[in-house]
């Protein structure tokens, strides 16, 4: 099935100044452990005619005649720039046109070694190809832009990791998402002084993922020009976005090196992240992170850095100042995104500005304070609220868990006294509306550290798969 889609070289046109063609590798075993039939209507396939079989065939043998492309690319990697980067594991396997008119790409994670894989094995462990699954319908499941695993393979060899008890079993993943260009992608181009090649690959993003912003032919130069200066506006708004929805999920991503950051503006890659357990600015997911760079809280700030470190390849082709401008509004855009998506998990669609800030600005002090547990606050809330609530602010929370002394209780007096003000001015199908959306942003379960360790220690002990099949029905149903 997969074979027989119509590929598009979209990525391949561009030639081989952008990529090394390369081989799969043979794996001795080939064990389907995961297939997102939900994506499989986007590409114009029905679940129910695509076998567990052409999976194997297309991404655990990598059977077919298309050629694999390892992209070539460079990044700020912790601040530092790095050079001797590029897929290093992993190929874009091919690029799809979907059912909305979109294009889509398959890309490999674990697929054998590259001309970029630095002496390491390009292989994935079982456990990380587990994780980036759970993290990938996790996050898409809370409303946040991300890529999506296609699939998940186990292929029977024992790798050797640092980082877990090895020998460890083995897996490719194929990630399904609207591009794999990285911001890193242009830097590398820049580090080479290739002016030309800039702006072809400026060029083609437009042309396949800004497509809007193409203007006719027949337009003067100086008009042409005007899209390189709208893109970078969109990308930085895109990005202000992205980063808003981590946030508001409690999410911390934790490598967010400039090779690590779409230039679609879409949320992919991962490897040590976590969700927070409780609200702390200061969270790190990554055990390498020492200086705590990619803390939850110091994502807004690292996500605008590497959009000014992206101005650097792009000013051969943009005018530096215009971008400059364009990145002055990365903060205003994130603030906007995120306190209205704070307002959704809080049950409101509109509040009044100031209301609004200020709902926002005690519900993160009472969090940080009071340092009850993140998404539990969020799934009681869901779960309690009751259209009582408005009438008698003493049954609000007068059940919650998550209250686990009196000073957390205190803590909490202030909050329920201003969100009882706001529920008095509600009528009863406006409260009716509320709770509708309560049980919609805010999902029962959390992907927690401890959940996903439960699900691998099934899997690694007993090859008991069913704890990771429940937590995923739980996941994508939003419970």
């Amino acid at each position: 099935m997969f074979l027989s889609l119509d590929y598009e070289s979209a990525l391949e046109s561009l030639g081989y100044d952008y990529f090394d063609e390369v081989e799969a590798a043979q794996f001795p075993h080939h064990i389907l452990r995961f297939r997102n039939d939900p994506l499989l209507s986007i590409i114009g396939l029905e679940p129910k005619e695509v076998t567990d079989a052409d999976f194997i065939q297309a991404f655990g043998k990598f059977q077919g005649v298309r050629p694999f492309l390892a992209l070539r690319y460079h990044g700020y990697q912790f601040g530092d720039y790095n050079p001797r980067l590029g897929d290093g594991r992993g190929f874009l396997y091919g690029q799809v046109r979907g059912t909305d008119g979109e294009l889509y790409d398959f890309g490999t994670k674990g697929s054998g070694t590259t001309p970029y894989s630095r002496g390491a094995d390009g292989r994935l462990t079982l456990k990380g190809g587990v994780r980036e699954v759970l993290a990938a319908e996790a996050l898409h499941s809370l409303g946040v832009r991300t890529s999506r695993c296609l699939s998940l393979v186990e292929t029977g060899e024992p790798l050797w990791r640092g980082d877990e008890p090895s020998p460890t079993r083995s897996s490719v993943i194929v990630r399904f998402n609207r591009s794999h260009l990285r911001f890193g992608t242009f830097e590398r181009l820049h580090y080479f002084q290739r002016k030309d090649l800039t702006k072809k690959l400026l060029d083609h993003v437009i042309e396949y993922y800004y497509p809007h912003l193409v203007l006719a032919d027949s337009l003067s130069q100086e008009r042409q020009e005007e899209r390189y200066v709208k893109f970078y506006a969109e990308l930085v708004e895109r990005v202000a976005q992205l980063v808003a929805q981590w946030m508001a999920a409690g999410f911390c991503h934790a490598v967010l090196n400039t090779d690590n950051m779409s230039i679609t503006g879409e949320s992919f890659d991962y490897g040590p992240y976590a969700f927070i357990p409780t609200y702390n600015p200061s969270f790190t997911a990554a055990y390498f992170d020492y200086y705590g760079r990619y803390s939850y809280g110091r994502q807004p700030a690292v996500c605008q850095w590497n959009l000014e470190m992206l101005q650097q390849p792009l000013a051969s082709v943009i005018p530096a100042s215009e971008m400059t401008a364009a990145l002055t509004k990365f903060g205003e855009y994130y603030y906007l995104n995120y306190r209205q998506l704070m307002l959704y998990k809080l049950g409101f669609e509109h509040l009044p500005e100031q209301e609004a800030d200020q709902l926002l600005q005690l519900t993160i002090e009472f969090l940080a304070d009071s340092q009850v547990a993140y998404h539990g606050f969020f799934a009681e809330l869901a779960q309690q609220f009751d259209l009582g609530w408005r009438d008698d602010p003493s049954k609000i929370f007068n059940q919650a868990s998550f209250v686990q002394s009196d000073e957390q209780l205190s803590l909490l007096a202030g909050w329920r006294e201003l969100y009882h003000h706001i529920l008095q001015n509600c009528s009863i199908d406006e409260m009716e509306k509320i709770a509708q959306r309560l049980q919609n942003h805010n999902p029962q379960t959390a992907l927690l550290r401890p959940v996903i360790e439960e699900v691998w220690q099934a899997i690694t002990t007993e090859n008991n798969w069913q704890p990771f099949y429940d937590l995923l029905r739980r996941i994508q149903a939003k419970d």
